[in-house]
């Protein structure tokens, strides 16, 4: 007569080895992202490229823009707007006739380089 034995051993440490494996994953997919984003964001000073980050922790991945208070409009662009003088009477700038008090400014168009490189990497989240 055949028999047969089957022995299963659970390995205690499963749920660490997937936690890494996640870790390994988000880390990957957040620098695939990051060059993305550095490729696609449009450059005159540098500042907006080199504040792009990536970081994972506890399981959950963040990418985005540090410490330039433009990244918005750079992202979704602005309508047309008033710009008016803050600190001083009127405004000047080089190769203006004269100071003025008010400039109409006709906005800016979007330059999007977050939202299509997340676009690009969805299938892989």
């Amino acid at each position: 007569m055949l028999s047969a034995n089957f022995e299963v051993k659970v390995n205690h440490g499963w749920q660490g080895w997937v936690r890494n494996a996640i870790t390994r994953y988000l880390r990957k997919l957040g620098r695939e992202i990051q060059n993305d984003m550095e490729r696609m964001a449009p450059v005159r000073t540098g500042l907006l490229r080199s504040s792009l980050y990536h970081e994972v922790n506890r399981g959950e991945l963040r990418v985005g823009v540090r410490n330039v208070p433009y990244w918005s409009t750079v992202e979704f662009g602005s309508g047309p707007h008033e710009i008016r003088p803050v600190t001083k009477k009127a405004l000047h700038w080089p190769g203006a006739r004269h100071p003025v008090n008010r400039v109409w400014h006709p906005g800016t168009p979007a330059q999007p380089f977050i939202r299509p490189a997340l676009y690009k990497r969805r299938g892989k989240l």
